[in-house]
């Protein structure tokens, strides 16, 4: 032992797999929970270290917010790490929380000593661990973001080598490489990976910071480009520079003006530049404004279908100003007033073409002309915030979607807000505007496309991206990707590929939303709400134009994923945003969470109802016991139904259905017809139409079936069976499935039912859950039953939030979960447990 310092001395170095982790935002949970049920909450989180250090071999050093631990193999690490991971995002759960850990991982050599019994009795660790190779994993979980597990270049070559071992399947795990980063202290450049289960790891770059960031190559740098780039430029105008104030901040990203070209009345058109180069150089440095950068108004240019050097007059560099959200126009002039040079420069109020501030300065001859520039622009740089007070605030960027017509680029913006906020009939009105005025402007069919597909009606968007195909050259190679992608689904492709092409425009794109938005939704149809929830994080994390659109996807995500109290919280803000007219899944998530008079007021409020929201109000109002209201809801939409025939098919399948939930009768030969209607109209259209219809046509015949109407089904099953067989859609090879499962339960085969399902490990219908509950308390499977019957407890939300056929099986799946719920309730009653 060491009598100095009370430890043994230091061992050789030693090769460890060193793993950090940090649990994220634990004094909010203190705060939040309290510290009694934290003190708990704390007691099962180290009873879960220990099980894991167990599990994986693990040796705890340290403990406080985070945990630092030793392994022996770094593929350990990993497994500590993912389980951990899981393990807290569940105990979180448990309490209607959001629980999220970090972690890095390195593998490298360290030192290990033993400290004295008596310094371990005064606090010290029992172990001590020294060397480069902690502050590097220390490092990697500092940049993780909330549920990341990042590795080095080392830790990740010797565990993908062992990934075997792991307990999750080869396609649940995911690897990505995030490049080179500098860590400051360290010379030489470190490789970033990450790893994480598929539908929960974020898989996205790492965040930056002071004590590391991305390496990037000098073509990545554009400043650095600029710089070397304009370097000749800046050492003509260096000491004139040097004799200006010292710059100063821009005041804010929000204002932008835009610098139009000199207008030179002169005899010396060489004036034009350098007065251009030289008001750049000095009203960059101002704290009020950012000059719109050239390249960037090449770029609106091009969507205007204008030469790239188009030179910017008044009226061009007001549209441009317009389309790009800038606050004032500046327009600078020179011209010869009775001998003298006079230098001047408007302030131009875009949206109204006024002029609401001038400054200039005279000389004598071409000598003065840059005192003259530096006069103007110091009383501009003095002045200009209080100039752009008498400039609109209310000015924002219009799409950047290529038109030569300003006015159909408002309508289309105008559209764009409307489909947004679900105002259909206002945003086709919108677009249409748009394709009139500019009948080549094909963004604008696109965005009709985008509204036929919200409203149900697959047949009319098909026909409208057909239309929209034929002006593809004129988009740009992003926007030429975002139309392939809804190509993928309105070719009859599988499902599949239009998520791949999704995916592929969030890796090209990453600052696009509208690729992270698609992809997640493409997601969500399929039932991956994991997936669809780790897409939309990126996009909460920055500013978003349409956030309350996004906030409320969030809401219907966590919803589906059982997450009550979090869907709640998301639709609250996304209600306080501006111009947001509601969810009705707000209504349905608040009674869910025990609030029953606030969700009757929620839906009462949302006046503006779609047909989908009108079916989601008739399950509202089933949910609550109110089967009668909710038929005579859906009977009053399918009288006023006339333009979607899928969607007018759907409402007066749920007229039938409510009807019949509520004691009616004389349906057979209704329901009979409606699915003959459904499967005649399968055939018509191409693409995306044929598929979406027979998902509908195979609905009605399970709720036919459901309903105890099987004998109707005898001659047309070879039809529904036709339909499975040509189709790739994995949730109509589920849906038949159900079909065929179902009437061998209801034949009293729950053998034979059981082992229909049993090729098809996790249904992501909620029937599909539904139906196995059934199979299991037939065959008497208690534990199996308990087990599901809780799992659809906690997952009615997911009765409503499904998007599946365009909720053609909501009556289905409301009158399973009020079974549910009663049985529950007649159980408690009882006393049972």
């Amino acid at each position: 032992m060491n009598g100095d310092n009370g430890t043994s001395a230091p061992h050789n170095a030693q090769l460890r797999a060193l793993l950090f982790t940090d649990l994220c935002d634990s004094l909010q949970l203190v705060e939040r929970i309290g510290d009694v049920a934290a003190a708990e909450f704390f007691q099962q989180h180290d009873r879960l270290v220990l099980g894991l250090q167990q599990q994986w071999n693990g040796q705890l050093i340290d403990r406080s917010d985070g945990l630092f631990v030793l392994f022996e193999r770094p593929i350990d690490g990993i497994g500590f790490a993912i389980s951990y991971q899981n393990a807290v995002d569940a105990m979180g759960h448990e309490r209607g929380i959001v629980l999220r850990a970090r972690a890095g991982l390195h593998v490298g050599d360290v030192l290990l000593w033993d400290n004295s019994a008596e310094a371990v009795a005064h606090g010290a660790k029992a172990v001590e661990v020294e060397g480069l190779a902690k502050p590097m994993a220390a490092r990697l979980m500092q940049l993780a973001w909330p549920g990341q597990v990042l590795l080095s270049s080392a830790a990740e070559q010797m565990a993908r080598r062992a990934d075997s071992e792991l307990p999750w399947a080869a396609d649940e795990l995911r690897w990505k490489d995030h490049g080179l980063w500098r860590f400051k202290g360290i010379g030489e450049r470190q490789h970033v990976f990450e790893v994480g289960i598929r539908g929960r790891a974020p898989l996205r770059r790492p965040r930056s910071g002071d004590k590391a960031w991305r390496d990037l190559p000098l073509w990545r740098r554009p400043a650095a480009l600029f710089t070397e780039a304009t370097l000749a430029v800046a050492l003509a105008v260096v000491m004139w520079t040097l004799l200006r104030p010292a710059p100063a901040i821009a005041f804010a990203e929000r204002d932008w003006v835009i610098l139009a070209a000199v207008s030179n009345s002169t005899a010396y058109p060489q004036l034009d530049s350098s007065l251009e180069q030289a008001l750049y150089i000095s009203l960059g440095q101002s704290r009020f404004v950012n000059i719109l950068s050239e390249l960037k108004v090449r770029d609106t240019l091009q969507l205007m279908q204008r030469p790239a050097n188009a030179r910017l007059d008044r009226g061009l560099a007001i549209e441009v100003a317009l389309r790009d959200g800038a606050r004032a126009v500046l327009m600078p002039t020179v011209l010869e007033l009775n001998g003298k040079v006079r230098v001047g420069v408007e302030v131009v109020d875009p949206r109204t073409g006024q002029t609401v501030y001038t400054h200039f300065a005279d000389g004598n001859g071409l000598d003065s002309i840059l005192a003259s520039t530096d006069t103007v622009v110091k009383a501009l740089r003095s002045d200009l915030g209080e100039a752009l007070h008498d400039v609109s605030r209310e000015q924002k960027p219009l799409p950047t979607v290529a038109t030569a017509n300003l006015d159909a680029l408002h309508a289309y913006a105008k559209g764009s807000d409307a489909l947004a906020q679900e105002r259909f009939d206002e945003a086709l009105l919108f677009f249409q505007q748009a394709t009139r005025l500019d009948p080549q402007f094909t963004f604008a069919y696109i965005g009709q496309m985008r509204l036929q597909y919200a409203m149900g009606n697959v047949s009319a968007a098909g026909e409208l991206y057909r239309q929209a195909v034929s002006g593809r050259t004129r988009l740009s190679a992003r926007d030429q990707l975002y139309l392939d992608a809804w190509g993928a689904d309105f070719s009859g492709a599988p499902p599949q590929r239009s998520a791949e092409k999704w995916r592929m425009l969030t890796q090209l794109y990453p600052d696009d939303p509208a690729g992270w938005m698609n992809h997640a939704m493409a997601l969500f149809a399929y039932g991956d709400y994991d997936g669809a929830l780790a897409d939309m994080m990126p996009l909460l994390e920055r500013h978003q134009t349409h956030r309350a659109l996004v906030l409320s996807f969030v809401g219907r995500t966590q919803l589906a994923r059982g997450e009550v109290k979090a869907a709640v919280a998301a639709f609250k803000e996304a209600g306080a945003l501006p111009n947001w007219h509601g969810d009705m899944l707000e209504a349905v998530a608040l009674l869910l969470d025990g609030e029953v008079q606030k969700a009757h007021e929620r839906s009462e409020a949302i006046t503006s109802r779609g047909l989908g929201a009108r079916m989601e109000y008739g399950g509202l109002l089933a949910l609550q016991g109110r089967v009668n209201d909710a038929a005579a809801e859906m009977t009053q939409a399918v009288e006023q139904c006339a333009s979607v025939p899928e969607l007018c098919d759907i409402l007066a399948l749920q007229s039938l259905a409510w009807t019949a939930q509520a004691g009616g009768s004389g349906s057979r030969v209704q329901y009979a017809r409606l699915l003959d209607r459904t499967l005649a109209a399968v055939d018509e259209g191409v693409g995306a139409a044929p598929r979406h219809r027979a998902f509908i046509a195979l609905s009605v015949a399970y709720h036919l079936q459901r309903a105890g109407l099987d004998a109707e089904l005898r001659s047309r099953r070879p039809a529904l069976q036709a339909l499975v067989e040509r189709s790739t859609d994995p949730r109509l090879q589920e849906l038949w499935l159900l079909l065929r499962a179902r009437g061998e339960l209801d034949a009293g085969n729950a053998e034979a039912a059981s082992a229909l399902l049993k090729p098809l490990a996790n249904g992501t219908l909620y029937q599909w859950h539904v139906l196995q509950l059934d199979i299991d308390r037939a065959l008497g499977r208690d534990q199996a039953v308990q087990r599901r019957e809780r799992w659809l407890r906690q997952r009615t939300g997911m009765a409503f939030a499904e998007d599946a056929g365009a909720l053609v099986l909501l009556p289905l799946n409301v009158a399973d979960a009020r079974r549910l719920a009663d049985a529950a309730s007649a159980q408690q009653a009882a006393g049972a447990p």
